[in-house]
């Protein structure tokens, strides 16, 4: 099979692709929102959390990274249908993305945290800041410098795990791939394509991280 020959085949295929591309960037986008989002909350328990609290942000860090990520899919998509909690696959994987996403965060924010001298906080107690406003003009802009390099990392392992929803049906990239391969017996050239694709995708991510990471830098005199 000559290029020429897959250029043309890919051109009749490509708006599965391009579907595919989009529901693995939504899918990927949702779970990497939300898992952030719920993560802060994950490292501040973990962080200055009552003892009860910490322990349980801690059991559910330790669960939840402990798990595989496969596991968590279809727990998502099977096993909370059977208590009642009816979820489109969609909806299942972006679910177990988030929560996947939400534990490394935490740990993620809790190191930065915790690298930070306890002399901050106690000087924005002793000028009357509340802890929200510690957190925001104190302690948040600091961690921020250390918690960038890391989110990045965690930003394309989402990315790449979104690739375990074709397991449950939701027609991100790799199964749009997969049926294309199905109808043309191309298996390799697709494939490529595919794995080039991802990588487009989490290169964009990484260089999003570079540009947040020069943003937030301390500038040298």
């Amino acid at each position: 099979m000559d290029l020429a020959q897959f250029f043309d085949i890919l051109w009749s295929v490509r708006w599965p692709i391009l579907s595919g591309i989009g529901v693995t960037a939504l899918v990927s986008a949702l779970a990497i929102i939300a898992g952030s989002f719920v993560g802060v909350f994950v490292g501040l328990a973990l962080t200055y959390g009552v003892l009860p609290l910490r322990w349980l942000a801690r059991v559910y860090t330790d669960f939840i990274r402990g798990t595989p990520v496969l596991v968590l899919v279809l727990a998502s998509f099977y096993i909370l249908g059977t208590i009642g909690l009816q979820l489109s696959a969609f909806q299942a994987g972006v679910l177990a993305l988030a929560v996947f996403c939400s534990s490394h965060v935490g740990e993620i924010v809790r190191g930065a945290l915790q690298a930070i001298p306890r002399g901050q906080t106690e000087a924005a107690k002793a000028i009357g800041l509340t802890f929200s406003q510690t957190f925001s003009y104190v302690l948040m802009p600091q961690a921020g410098r250390q918690i960038a390099p890391a989110w990045v990392n965690t930003a394309a392992e989402i990315v790449k795990a979104s690739t375990l929803l074709s397991i449950i049906g939701v027609a991100e990239l790799l199964l749009a791939t997969q049926e294309v391969i199905a109808r043309t017996f191309m298996s390799l050239p697709f494939y490529f394509h595919a794995g080039f694709l991802y990588f487009c995708i989490n290169f964009s991510i990484e260089r999003l991280g570079k540009y947040v990471e020069k943003k937030l830098a301390i500038p040298q005199s």
